[in-house]
């Protein structure tokens, strides 16, 4: 896909990885679409960064959990910029639970949960596909975690919520093929201000160093860092659909052994 004068959504993207996708699409030339729930000042800064590259950008209050959100927001794009060509599913929920303790999420959370990471995707790409399929070509990157695969993660629901994500991946690369490419996205620990927030500065430090250290490649990742493979997929993946790619600095592997 030529990503020049392009129409991406990006759900999500107020702050972390979904501003970094957002800013490194308009630096390519792409029309983009914030999307965001409640940091309304971040989404403001991220929309105006990506005007300041010289494109244009639409910002929307959407929960991608509300079918009727997903819909107008699509329909908001195409009235516009008179297409969509590409939609990043970045928007997500988790909990801080710890995964011994059971007693911690409640059915409350895994619906909550879900309805975000699993059904709103799902709800996005329902909104999208039509006028792609009528545009003859589209992509779809989701945003899904190493937690997805390793069962880790913030809390128990948010990784069962990502496995279910990467098998929707499949589910709909094949369903929509062969106008629509489908593909995921999976990242490790991140160095973003929900993690910071959440577990407090001390804490959080000490998950980046202990990740880090166990990480082959010597390193927890930053938005900007996960944000060039949402590109590629988009860009330069013309005969890729239904995979799913391990950006976790090689965390998946294990430690390095020792030599």
């Amino acid at each position: 896909m030529n990503l020049e004068g392009a129409v991406v959504i990006v759900t999500g993207s107020a702050t972390g990885l979904g501003a970094a996708v957002a800013l490194r699409l308009a630096g390519k030339g792409s029309n983009v679409v914030i999307n965001y729930t409640k940091s309304e000042a971040e989404a403001k800064a991220t929309a105006a960064a990506c005007e300041e590259l010289g494109t244009g950008s639409l910002l929307c209050r959407a929960d991608v959990s509300d079918d009727a959100d997903c819909r107008r927001m699509a329909a908001a794009a195409v009235d516009k910029f008179g297409r969509i060509d590409g939609l990043v599913n970045n928007a997500a929920q988790s909990k801080i639970a710890p995964h011994t303790d059971l007693e911690t999420l409640t059915a409350n959370d895994f619906m909550s949960i879900f309805s975000v990471n699993v059904v709103g995707p799902y709800q996005m790409v329902r909104a999208v596909a039509p006028q792609m399929k009528e545009q003859g070509k589209g992509a779809i990157v989701n945003i899904s975690s190493l937690s997805g695969i390793t069962g880790s993660g913030s809390s128990i629901a948010y990784a069962v919520s990502k496995g279910a994500l990467n098998t929707m991946t499949m589910s709909l690369a094949r369903a929509l093929a062969p106008e629509i490419r489908v593909n995921a996205v999976l990242p490790g620990v991140m160095q973003t201000r929900w993690w910071r927030e959440g577990l407090g500065e001390d804490r959080y430090n000490s998950m980046i160093e202990r990740y880090a250290d166990s990480a082959p490649l010597k390193a927890a990742g930053t938005p900007e860092g996960s944000a060039d493979p949402v590109v590629w997929l988009l860009e330069g993946a013309d005969y890729v659909t239904g995979e799913t790619i391990l950006v976790d600095s090689g965390s998946h592997l294990g430690p390095s052994p020792t030599r």
